[in-house]
């Protein structure tokens, strides 16, 4: 079968390899759909650490074609995969804190992943799709898994006022559901076709971080919001953005930070304005027992999935997307193996 490999930093080719094998407790699935992600260009310039030479991907839909000994789930079942294995008996796992589990790792990271025509994966990070999800927003899961967990951080309520700072997939789907949860948003991204975007999907008005003080655009007396949003998202993975969303949260506010910023990346921050404003800057990491609400809240029909998913393309294309900047407006490629 087709895979995409990393074999070391910057070196990502399409290669035949063997089929891999359902071993006990696993499950052989057909992939439909795989997300390229942000942090699958961070892996592939080494900024995020990973396990090469290995099957990049993370963000898979697919069927069940093969099942493990041990493993319920029927062969035909449609599947999303969260890749994030936890080992569920260190002291962080025993305490529901996954995320931060000392043997954690990572399919399409630390073990071959789905940018490739089949993946084998433990049956436990396979989840069962509804009928009416439509082919492909099983790949989303995993970013809107991620963006869930962020917003269990923030504690949004109705009322609040949230700003995102950054307009790919993360940002996107953040806005939307903080409206959902009775937020006023404003969005923050360079790119017109993204502050558009947003609007379109129901954020109340997008900030050019470039065209304007963005701390004066938001929180200043004649702002979008004055005195500060309650929430801020760094959704962008830059250091100077996230100086941008502790500066331009009320007292009392809370950043969440949702961003993959490359490993080397530092921020200077002060210590006593954090201090004298009480402000909360809180970090969230991947995607601990969201998964399954994430598939829930997709086929609920409540978030517009499908202007998020900007292309589409066949494996042998996908090597030029991971060693290339994202186009103007790119949201999410999606690779179609078949």
């Amino acid at each position: 079968m087709r895979a995409v490999r990393l074999r070391t930093v910057n070196t990502v080719t399409v290669e035949d390899v063997a089929e891999p094998t359902a071993g006990p407790g696993e499950v052989l699935v057909r992939v439909t759909a795989a997300g390229i992600c942000g942090s699958d260009r961070h892996i592939l310039s080494g900024e995020y650490p990973s396990a090469p030479p290995v099957t990049l991907g993370h963000e898979v839909e697919g069927t069940v074609v093969r099942a493990g000994s041990g493993s319920s789930l029927p062969v035909g079942a449609r599947v999303a995969i969260d890749p994030n294995i936890s080992c569920l008996g260190c002291r962080y796992c025993r305490t529901g804190l996954f995320s931060h589990c000392t043997q954690l790792h990572a399919i399409g990271v630390d073990r071959d992943g789905g940018l490739a025509e089949m993946v084998s994966v433990p049956e436990r990070q396979a989840y069962v799709l509804p009928a009416a999800l439509p082919s492909g927003f099983g790949a989303l899961c995993e970013p809107l898994a991620c963006c869930l967990r962020a917003m269990d951080h923030a504690e949004v309520k109705p009322g609040y006022s949230v700003l995102v700072l950054g307009g790919g997939v993360i940002g996107q789907l953040l806005a939307q559901l903080a409206r959902i949860a009775g937020a006023r948003v404003f969005l923050a991204t360079r790119q017109r076709e993204k502050r558009e975007l947003a609007e379109t999907l129901g954020a109340s008005a997008s900030v050019d971080p470039t065209a304007a003080d963005l701390v004066q655009a938001v929180a200043g007396p004649s702002g979008l919001a004055p005195g500060g949003v309650d929430v801020a998202f760094e959704a962008a993975g830059v250091a100077e953005t996230l100086a941008r969303a502790v500066a331009v949260v009320r007292r009392a506010g809370t950043v969440v930070v949702v961003g993959a910023a490359p490993k080397s990346a530092e921020v200077g921050l002060s210590p006593f304005d954090i201090f004298e404003r009480e402000l909360r800057v809180l970090g969230s990491h991947l995607n601990p027992l969201t998964h399954a609400r994430a598939i829930d809240l997709a086929a609920s029909g409540q978030l517009d999935l499908a202007p998020l998913i900007t292309k589409t393309v066949g494996l042998a294309e996908a090597p030029a997307v991971l060693m290339s900047a994202p186009q103007r407006g790119e949201i999410r490629v999606h690779v179609i193996p078949s």
